[in-house]
Parts: structure tokens; sequence; C-alpha cells
């Protein structure tokens, strides 16, 4: 099944933790992961993350500042992310095409101003910020649930199938074939779930693949694979490897 990387966290960083856990096997489908990333204590300089796309959408929650939270999603480029000196946040990744929310109303930039929505983000922040993140995880299954009942979280078959077949998929041809669907088919629905042509799906999929496998099984050549990293990371796949961590 399809597993992207973290965002982009230098080698060099010091004083921070970011941790991981997969959520409970009923939700294994729409969501992908849990995370927490915070500062142990105060860093000297701002921290920057590198953001790379991955066609998934997060709930983040500010953990210094509960009031402040947000559905997040990338689309096809890279986003840095300035989280200051000292920062605790936690959240939910979902699935490409899990989110089926309006897709507007997500931000793909630094979420920083309290959440006006109607969603019970706020109320879930502020039990999130009272317990250890272990604890955290069935604060964050109980919410997802909470927007399954509500229809904004659901298994989305075209995403599902896409994701499932991986392997098999080289062009948007091959998507639509295992989607079942003609290119036209897949356009509209693809562009529906996720905000995506289906041509630039397969770029931030491919892209997240390239990390798990050698990239000759998804790119033509190496001068193919290294131009396409570099439009959507902003750097070589050289120098993305020397400086963060994958």
């Amino acid at each position: 099944m399809y597993d992207p990387i973290q965002d982009g966290i230098e080698k060099e960083a010091r004083s921070l933790s970011y941790r991981q856990e997969e959520p409970p096997s009923e939700l294994a489908e729409v969501v992908h992961s849990y995370w927490e990333l915070k500062t142990e204590v105060p860093l000297a300089d701002d921290f920057l993350l590198h953001a790379i796309p991955d066609a998934c959408v997060n709930i983040l929650f500010n953990q210094k500042d509960t009031e402040i939270a947000g559905v997040t999603a990338l689309r096809t480029t890279y986003e840095v992310l300035n989280l200051g000196k000292d920062f605790h946040y936690a959240g939910i990744q979902f699935f490409p095409g899990a989110w089926q929310g309006d897709l507007k109303e997500t931000s793909d930039s630094f979420v920083g101003t309290p959440y006006q929505g109607s969603l019970p983000l706020v109320a879930a922040s502020e039990a999130l910020a009272k317990v250890g993140f272990e604890c955290k995880q069935s604060i964050l299954s109980d919410l997802v649930l909470t927007l399954m009942e509500r229809k904004l979280v659901a298994v989305n078959t075209v995403t599902q199938a896409i994701l499932s077949n991986l392997a098999d998929i080289k062009t948007v041809a091959d998507m639509a074939a295992v989607t079942h669907m003609s290119t036209r088919q897949l356009q509209r629905s693809l562009k529906k779930a996720t905000g995506f042509a289906p041509h630039d799906f397969l770029k931030v999929i491919r892209l997240q693949q390239s990390f798990k496998q050698h990239y000759l099984e998804a790119y033509t050549d190496q001068s193919h694979f290294i131009h396409s990293f570099r439009n959507i990371t902003g750097y070589t796949p050289a120098e993305y490897y020397r400086k963060y961590v994958v």
C-alpha cells in the first residue's frame, strides 16, 4: 500500500522529535498515520520544515495553542513552513481521496490562525494537549470515526484501486485501466476526489514511490527522474538525500 515519506527534516536538526504511528486496523483504509512533531527545548533559530507533496490531506493541531488547527494539503510542489523556535504539532494523515470535505477549504501553507470552521477540531486539540503521544491516538481515532459518521471521511474506491496497484501503473492509461474507467471518467473522478488531474497525481505518487524503490522502475531514465524530482522538491535527489532525513 502507499507509504509516503515524512516531510523534510534536516539531518543536522537537534532538540526536536518526530513520531508516527499507524492507525487501528478498522481505520487503515482511510488513515495512513498519526504523527507528532515537537521541540524538546526551544531552538536557537527558527525551524523550517520542507514539506513535499504526497496527495494526502492532513488535519493539523497546534498543541501550544489549541485554538489553532486546520485541514492541510499540498499540491504539486514543495512548501517551506517556518514553525518557529518552539512548537508542538500533532495530526492525522489521510490517504489520498479519503477526505470528502471541501478541498477548497484546505490550506497549502502555514496554519497560524484560530480554527473558525464547523469541525470539532479545537475540542479535539484541547483533549490532545492534555496527554502524551501514546494516548493521543485514541482521541485521534475517535475524531476520525466522527468525521466518517458525518461523511467527511470515507474509503475512496478510485484512489484505493490506484494505490493498491502501484506496481502495475506507469501511465495515466494504466490508472484508468485499474479503476475500470475511461481516461475522461478518471479525470473527473480524480479531480473531484483529490483536486489533482491524473497526470499531476501520477507525478506526485511516482515521486513518493521513488523514495521506496529504484527510480528506473517509475521513470524512463535518470535525466527524467532528476528533472521531475527537482521540480517537485526543489532539490536534486543527491542534494535532498544529503540534507534531509529519508
